[in-house]
Parts: C-alpha cells; sequence; structure tokens
C-alpha cells in the first residue's frame, strides 16, 4: 500500500522494523530534534514515531516514507505527507539525521513528496509547519519554491509550538515544473 519512490540519490520507502536503531539514533540527537520535538526521543518513542508514519498510510492513505542512501543502503531519515488530526494542512515534512545534512537530501526527497502529493491528492496547496528559528529548513523551503505565510501555534501534545506556516501552490508547483523542463 505505500508507494515507493526513487530519486537520483534516494530511496523512499515504507519503514521497517530494521530501520528502528537508525531512526531512534538520529531522533535520540538533540540537534535533530531541537525544533520539531520537546526532547529527544527515547528508542520507545522512536518506535511509536514509526508506527505513526505507517498508521498515518493507513488511515488517511498517504504519509512519511522513511528516507534511504542508495549508495549505502543507509536509513537517514523520515520525508512526507503529514496531516494529522487538527493540523492546519497536509504538510510536507523532513527530518534527516545530523550525518546527511548538508548534502541536499532534504530538498531532494522532498521534492519527490510534493510532485507524489500534488499528482495523488485533492489540495491546492501544501505546507510546512517551520520553527522561527530553523533557518536550515526556512533554506530548505525556499529551494522547494515555498514562500513563507503566517505565524501560528501548533498544539502538540498539550503543548503550543510556534511555526512559520511555509507553502507552496498547485499552481506555483506546475509552472516551477514547467520552468525546469522547458
Amino acid at each position: 500500500m505505500i508507494p515507493q519512490l526513487e530519486t537520483p540519490r534516494l530511496m523512499l520507502r515504507a519503514f521497517t522494523s530494521n530501520d528502528l536503531d537508525a531512526w531512534a539514533a538520529i531522533m535520540a540527537d538533540p540537534d535533530v530534534t531541537r525544533y520539531i520535538a520537546p526532547t529527544p526521543m527515547t528508542r520507545d518513542e522512536a518506535w511509536r514515531s514509526m508506527a505513526s508514519s505507517l498508521g498515518h498510510w493507513m488511515l488517511r492513505g498517504y504519509g512519511a516514507w522513511a528516507v534511504q542512501e542508495k549508495a549505502t543502503g543507509d536509513m537517514v531519515g523520515r520525508v512526507g505527507m503529514i496531516n494529522p488530526e487538527g493540523w492546519p494542512a497536509l504538510e510536507i515534512g523532513w527530518t534527516l539525521g545530523k550525518s546527511s545534512w548538508g548534502k541536499g537530501y532534504a530538498t531532494e526527497a522532498a521534492e519527490a513528496a510534493i510532485r507524489y502529493a500534488f499528482l495523488t491528492q485533492p489540495v491546492d496547496r501544501l505546507i510546512s509547519c517551520i520553527d522561527p528559528d530553523n533557518t536550515s529548513s526556512q533554506r530548505v523551503a525556499v529551494r522547494l519554491g515555498e514562500t513563507k505565510g503566517e505565524r501560528t501555534a501548533l498544539r502538540v501534545a498539550g503543548k503550543d509550538y510556534p511555526v512559520d506556516i511555509w507553502s507552496i501552490s498547485r499552481g506555483e508547483w506546475l509552472r516551477r515544473i514547467a520552468g525546469q523542463m522547458g
């Protein structure tokens, strides 16, 4: 049920139980979780996070993929569509392990996720919820063609987190891909 996507350097695929060690290590890193979780995750929380990603596919028909580096076979993060109950809109989100930062993987994988989302989902706009201090993710959003919009608060586990809503419309995305082809 979970499709597999391929980019030049990455494979986007369903999480498997074999990903737990790598995902737990990624989510235990305070530098990785600084803008996305109140604290680094325990191994049990990482397991629940993977299960939640898989469950999202079952409940919504779309979700996030495990990101695998083709050259090494290593699982290096998660990228995809996020839309839990109460979310402002269908989000494209990315979380990569620190060893994969600065390689363009977030942009490469998120571009594939955006393409998949616009080709399969009846939405006119995709968003990315980015912490106002997360300049690295803001740069990814700009490379994806997203523009910064309103600031809001996301309520997660009973706590409000400030985020800027970055977005790209279907029309903007179509113009971008037409420009890349021509």
